[in-house]
């Protein structure tokens, strides 16, 4: 166990390490409850030892703290070069955000967020990176900050996951898989997968079907000569497998308006007049970077715009 350990936190993920990690637990399990078996009788005669019962405290408190992962436990954790079998890697500095997504081995995209005057590293904005279809819907959240108001802060994005979540429920409570729940949720359009793999991996070229890369960023209390507090600000990028580019920029489309005049709760975007001052220059710019080598004979060689 110990070696495996020190493999596993030396190393990048490997299924092999950590797989045989864990066959070695269960190994030592057995060891433990043998041990304890054969030897009952004298365990019997230390239970009430007061180093017994500090082991046992310690124990817990370790597995606690070791379970929680507070500040500096994390923060050891952060220098291991194993970073698990996510699909995404996440990365914030002063200069900007990167961000990585592979669902595929032949699939890499690349998000290089590079920050503007206006960024604050002590204050970071909220920020939601998302995929949305052709028809407006939301497919995948790829990131999102973690804090509680981020559904305040970015009101866009949280319309959009709350249409997503809603149809999860309906599709739940009718004992439907999310396939036959997609006609009532897109009203049947031709872009009404909410598969992600039908849009980033489609099987067939005739499948391709475009997505949005979307971005929703807000700088929490930054107030304007005409604004208390200056709006999130949406930017977005259409991707086209058919038609595909290796490099994309994302375009700033506008900030979220609530719809009044409607019962139900409807958000749009609204052009980006004067009254948005310091926003814009929260981010620089923002480029899309797409490998596809899944399969050359599928996609078109690809060309930057």
């Amino acid at each position: 166990m110990a070696v495996t350990g020190i493999i596993a936190f030396i190393q990048p993920f490997s299924i092999e390490i950590i797989g045989l990690h864990a066959l070695t637990g269960f190994l030592f399990i057995g060891v433990v409850v043998g041990h304890i078996f054969n030897n009952s009788v004298a365990l019997k005669k230390y239970i009430k030892s007061p180093v017994v019962l500090g082991v046992i405290g310690v124990t817990i408190f370790t597995t606690l703290l070791f379970y929680y992962q507070p500040a500096p436990i994390k923060k050891i954790l952060g220098l291991s070069g194993n970073l698990g079998p996510a699909l995404d890697l996440f990365e914030m500095d002063e200069k900007g955000m990167t961000y990585r997504y592979s669902p595929d081995p032949g699939y890499k995209m690349l998000i290089d967020l590079r920050t503007g005057p206006a960024y604050d590293l002590k204050n970071p904005p909220r920020l939601a990176v998302w995929l949305e279809n052709q028809s407006f819907y939301h497919i995948k959240t790829l990131y999102v900050s973690d804090t509680p108001d981020i559904r305040e802060q970015l009101p866009y994005w949280a319309f959009k996951v709350k249409g997503w979540e809603k149809a999860q429920k309906e599709a739940e409570e009718k004992n439907l898989s999310l396939e036959d729940s997609v006609d009532a949720v897109s009203e049947a359009t031709a872009n009404g997968s909410f598969d992600p793999a039908d849009y980033i991996l489609p099987t067939e070229q005739n499948a391709s079907m475009p997505y949005r890369v979307m971005i929703e960023v807000n700088q929490p209390n930054d107030p304007s000569s005409k604004l208390d507090d200056q709006p999130s600000l949406v930017y977005e990028v259409e991707v086209d497998n058919y038609d595909p580019y290796t490099f994309q920029l994302l375009e700033l489309v506008g900030f979220p308006v609530l719809e009044k005049d409607t019962e139900k709760e409807e958000w749009y975007l609204s052009y980006a007049d004067e009254s948005i001052e310091s926003a814009f220059e929260i981010v620089d710019s923002v480029l899309l970077q797409i490998d596809r080598a899944v399969d050359k004979s599928f996609f078109k060689s690809t060309t930057s715009p």
